[in-house]
């Protein structure tokens, strides 16, 4: 048993990833019934991140700040101001791509069981509750705004305590740290059994008659990925960013592609953001808080599917709402869960701008889960693997 254990660290985990990949694929392509019951391995792995996730971030956040020291710095604020630009840019990306290719929606009547936020006032009013929510609520309902609003306010209060009590504090949040090691080395397996149920249930020609608005989607997330955020950091560092951006995607992207959900990646973000050599006290709070409002792909989804909408609908966009919609669209996607379709119950409120019914926008939702297999998977590749790309180029440790 040592020996396999041994030979499966030596391989090293993305060849293991690649490989789980390719073997999900064909078991759910050429034996169905064996790839639907190989989900459970992939169920039970996105199960254990989104259990591990909000434990190790409230610890991780409160052992860092406790002992913090007076002269240490944190880089936190150029992370923020990175995430707010990157999310803009993307919606405006998203415009652009809109108005080089209109796309007509053969809209579709469905059932959408979740309901949208009103208006904006709601997705921000959402937001600044969380921040009060009960702790335990917090943790047990992964509400990382609450998490890490309740995990500074005690680090503070740790601050004053003896050295034994933050001696604790800090061994239970290594402790925690060595169970997400534990966890992300069975990501083969998970990535396996996820591939391999996606391709049994649903294959993919269902998405062929929606090809057109997938290619506009990923290619703007594609453009935000390769292009885009590369010059950001290009910016900010002065370093040549592709080596970064090509191992962000690779040991975070790949991962959250397939479980489709910021929050459940936020585990590995972490682990990859320790092994880049970041600031502690920098990562643990800009990763979950990236988790919440880097959301460019969310931006990216709401502004392509409401334009579709309203170039469907014949609708005139002038460049002044256009402009509006990218505003809308930063701000609202900031409040986007970090679960699986969490923006697409903000179209409604970017289609209410165009004065779209809300009866068309929620079809317009349903067509966003039916293509949710690629479109959601890519946008969460995108925000995840950027919340420790845009950590890693606002750290010294890194652009030195």
């Amino acid at each position: 048993m040592r020996s396999l254990i041994a030979m499966y660290q030596r391989i090293g985990l993305v060849p293991l990833i690649i490989i789980g990949l390719i073997l999900g694929v064909l078991i759910g392509w050429l034996a169905p019934g064996i790839g639907i019951a190989l989900g459970l391995l992939g169920t039970l792995f996105v199960g254990a991140l989104k259990a591990v996730a909000p434990i190790l971030v409230f610890v991780l956040v409160m052992a860092a700040i406790s002992k913090h020291r007076s002269g240490n710095k944190v880089y936190v604020k150029p992370v923020l101001i990175m995430y707010m630009f990157g999310t803009f840019l993307a919606a405006l990306t998203a415009v652009g791509a809109s108005f080089l290719f209109p796309t007509n929606l053969v809209l579709i009547n469905a059932t959408i069981e979740q309901v949208p936020p009103a208006n904006l006032e709601a997705v921000l009013t959402n937001l600044l509750m969380n921040l009060v929510a009960n702790p335990i609520n917090a943790i047990a309902e992964a509400n990382y705004i609450g998490i890490l609003a309740w995990a500074i306010i005690i680090g503070f209060a740790l601050r004053q305590a003896s050295d034994t009590a933050r001696t604790v504090v800090s061994d239970f949040s290594d402790a925690i740290s060595q169970v997400v090691k534990w966890i992300i080395a069975l990501a083969p397996f998970g990535i396996l059994g996820l591939v391999a149920n996606t391709v049994a249930e649903t294959g993919f020609a269902s998405l062929a008659g929606y090809a057109r608005i997938l290619m506009v989607l990923i290619g703007c997330m594609l453009f935000i990925a390769l292009v885009a955020n590369p010059v950001i950091v290009l910016v900010k560092t002065g370093k040549n960013p592709y080596p970064l951006v090509f191992r962000c995607l690779r040991e975070s992207g790949i991962t959250a592609f397939f479980t489709r959900s910021s929050a459940a990646n936020i585990p590995v973000n972490m682990n990859l953001a320790r092994k880049l050599g970041l600031h502690e006290d920098t990562y643990s709070v800009t990763i979950p808080l990236g988790a919440t409002i880097n959301m460019a792909g969310a931006a990216i989804t709401i502004n392509v599917l409401t334009l579709a909408a309203a170039h469907t609908l014949g609708i005139e966009v002038s460049f002044a709402s256009a402009l509006l919609l990218s505003l809308v669209a930063t701000i609202s996607a900031c409040g986007a869960s970090g679960v699986a379709g969490g923006s697409l119950l903000l179209i409604p409120l970017a289609a209410s701008l165009f004065n779209i019914p809300n009866d068309i926008a929620m079809q317009v939702v349903a067509i966003g889960f039916i293509i949710g297999v690629i479109q959601d998977s890519a946008e969460t590749a995108l925000n995840s693997s950027t919340d420790v790309l845009f950590t890693a180029a606002a750290d010294p440790t890194y652009s030195r």
